[in-house]
């Protein structure tokens, strides 16, 4: 209650009491607006994850896919098996994981150096700039299959288009390369990837690339500053916010890839071009053994979550201001 005075009251009368407005309640409108997402995110991605957990700790194999839930408990044995890096399972899974890595790192660098240098050629505006960047996004706006199929056309050994260039047309190598068998499998699986990847870091880095004012370069130039150095201490630590996030998601996506050597290969990649979600797939629903799947999944899981809390971390690091 609070205590408020009438102008013009007469001395010696009490003042009224007025009560304190009361305090808005917030209302449940948004919360109930974001209710039906929260459940398409539950039924969609938490539901199958936890059920995949629970997978791993049982001996899912063929003879239980009508009925799962009745498979005997194996406790910690698939995980054992994966780990067993001396066994057969663990070794080819290893070997998985390292190429998966290399990929990745060689991937994401690509697409991030590609995509910076189109957006910083691209900053300045000249005649035909629209076009240019109509045409950069077209990779990652055409459907992951329609692409993926259509460079495995291209590749082919006999009437693809990459050899009818490089041997009939440039004369490069004695004979037409294997480009989706053997070792070349894996440049291939990486020229599809970065291919579908940079648009995406190109219009990224477009949108952080307006963030930062004229003035500074217009100041720098006046300083003598060449377009290599703006480059340098301008652009680069401008960006680095937007390119850690940048390098996150490329990062996870890329490691994550299953549509591309899928479509491209086939169920059974090559030795060489063997990714982690192509061999998990394989380890499943090839050998009918879903426990083993599970566990490989829920490992793999482990991995990518450590990494990307490690790398918030560090990332976090160093966006904190210096006391003092």
């Amino acid at each position: 209650m609070t205590l408020t005075v009438t102008p013009g009251a007469r001395p010696g009368v009490a003042a009224r009491a007025t009560p304190a407005p009361a305090r808005r309640r917030r209302p449940a409108l948004p919360y109930l607006l974001l209710l039906p997402a929260l459940l398409l995110e539950l039924l969609v991605h938490l539901v199958p994850m936890l059920m995949g957990v629970v997978m791993s700790f049982k001996q899912l194999t063929q003879f239980f896919v009508r009925d799962w839930t009745a498979a005997p408990w194996a406790g910690l044995d698939n995980y054992a098996v994966s780990v067993d890096f001396d066994g057969a399972v663990g070794a080819s899974l290893l070997a998985s994981f390292g190429t998966t890595c290399l990929f990745t790192l060689v991937s994401v660098a690509l697409c991030w150096l590609l995509g910076t240098a189109a957006a910083i050629l691209l900053q300045d505006d000249f005649r035909g700039r629209a076009l240019l960047r109509t045409l950069f996004l077209v990779p990652y706006a055409l459907p992951v299959y329609a692409a993926v199929i259509t460079w495995a056309f291209m590749f082919q050994h006999d009437n693809g288009l990459i050899n009818h260039v490089l041997h009939d047309q440039l004369g490069i190598g004695d004979s037409r390369a294997f480009w989706l068998i053997g070792d070349n499998s894996f440049w291939a699986l990486l020229t599809v990837s970065v291919w579908k990847g940079w648009p995406f870091a190109f219009l990224t880095v477009l949108a952080g690339l307006q963030n930062i004012p004229r003035d500074m370069y217009e100041a720098a130039a006046l300083d003598g500053a060449g377009r290599w150095r703006q480059i340098r201490h301008i652009t680069l630590p401008s960006l680095r916010p937007v390119n850690q996030v940048l390098v996150l998601v490329l990062f996870l996506w890329t490691f994550n890839d299953f549509n591309t050597p899928f479509v491209l290969f086939g169920r059974a990649a090559p030795e060489a071009a063997d990714l982690i979600s192509l061999h998990i797939y394989q380890s499943s629903f090839q050998t009918w053994n879903f426990g083993t799947g599970s566990a490989m999944s829920v490992l793999l899981l482990l991995f990518l979550l450590v990494v990307t809390g490690g790398y918030l971390l560090l990332t976090s690091r160093g966006r904190r201001p210096r006391r003092g």
